[in-house]
């Protein structure tokens, strides 16, 4: 073994050792931590469409509960007046549904007939018991309900209240109806979501007998499900399909990449107010902006080991070479002259050497120097 070749390359596979297990770990840490991040953000995702939902619920309701609560209202629909109803609450609908994407709302006589529908006058006197089991409960039970349910006219976000007539008897009850489609338009708007909803297609054929023509169709049909609306459907038909939809009776979220960019995306199952899944709807959120900065940060990371790697290689080297092998070196070469006559001239790069060195070539000046006498001698 070679002191001057071998110890550097110790050192120098030591230190990339070293140094590539410290990358390593750093890599498995930042990816930790761009997991986290992302997992945040589904969460995030979630969040946004669940509290929306909710607050369209909520909204609707209030709605219906104002209405309920008009004094006309009750005395109006106790009368069976539906032109005297119609000419009180149309203007009220028509601001509704240009302000607030209220697309419907319709009186009910109890248990669950049609009285009045303020988007279409002409239709009325229907029995709604076989398929609107939220209009139903409300008259049973004489308490307001909201939540998601699927009308004559398709899927939407309900709130239904009770209509008391003036002395207190139950008479009906009012319904305000939000579309779910212009809801997800507004969230793509607000936060930069792509969002689809898909309802069930045996509830659709059931109840929504006058949804428009075409939307229940092989074109839209994803498994077991129709695609009733979609901000971008040419990028979310990459994100989701029939299997990921086979069950979507509860919460899931996965990433898929799409056209290169990897996305995250979030199934949330719309349940109507007995808790029987509707559909759902699917949200997608692009991560380029996470996965770029992970790789970014891994590319940072690799030039960084290895310019601190070239920095160390070069301190080794310079260390064991310029302040251990090379004095060592001179050093054996002074030794060398001992007792040969010879003196060698003063170095002076004496004075760079270590303290350690400077003891040796101290050493060599005092072994010198007594040879040196005994000769004379």
């Amino acid at each position: 073994m070679r002191f001057r070749r071998d110890a550097p390359r110790a050192l120098i596979a030591a230190t990339g050792l070293v140094i590539a297990v410290l990358t390593l770990a750093s890599n498995l840490l930042f990816g930790g931590m761009t997991s986290a991040v992302e997992r945040s953000q589904l969460e995030l995702m979630r969040a946004i469409i669940q509290f929306n939902v909710d607050g369209a619920a909520s909204n609707a309701l209030a709605r219906a509960e104002i209405t309920a609560s008009d004094p006309l209202v009750r005395e109006l629909l106790a009368r069976r007046d539906r032109a005297g109803l119609l000419a009180h609450t149309q203007a009220m609908f028509l601001e509704q549904r240009d302000k607030y994407s209220v697309d419907q709302v319709q009186f009910h006589l109890a248990p669950a007939t049609s009285f009045l529908r303020l988007q279409a006058p002409e239709r009325f006197g229907d029995d709604l018991s076989a398929f609107r089991p939220m209009v139903v409960a409300v008259n049973r039970e004489r308490t307001a309900r909201r939540g998601v349910a699927v009308a004559a006219t398709g899927p939407g976000i309900f709130g239904v209240a009770p209509i008391r007539d003036p002395g207190g008897s139950h008479v009906g009850s009012v319904e305000f109806g939000m579309d779910i489609g212009q809801l997800l338009d507004r969230l793509k708007a607000a936060y930069g979501l792509e969002l689809t909803l898909f309802i069930d297609e045996e509830p659709l054929r059931r109840y929504a007998r006058g949804i428009r023509p075409g939307v229940i169709s092989e074109q839209n049909r994803v498994g077991q499900t129709m695609r009733l609306h979609s901000t971008n459907w040419a990028l979310m038909q990459n994100l989701v399909n029939g299997d990921d939809l086979r069950i979507h009776d509860e919460m899931r979220d996965w990433v898929r990449d799409a056209n290169g960019t990897a996305y995250g995306v979030v199934l949330l199952p719309l349940r109507d107010g007995s808790g029987q899944t509707l559909g759902t709807i699917v949200v997608a959120r692009s991560f380029e902006s996470t996965r770029g900065a992970a790789g970014r940060s891994n590319v940072l990371q690799i030039l960084f080991a290895l310019l601190g790697f070239v920095v160390l290689v070069g301190v080794i080297l310079i260390v064991v070479r310029g302040y251990l092998v090379r004095p060592l070196a001179a050093i054996t070469g002074r030794f060398a002259t001992v007792g040969t006559g010879e003196r060698p001239e003063p170095d002076g790069d004496d004075r760079y050497l270590s303290e350690e060195m400077k003891a040796l070539a101290g050493e060599h000046d005092r072994i010198a120097d007594l040879v040196d006498a005994k000769k004379k001698r």
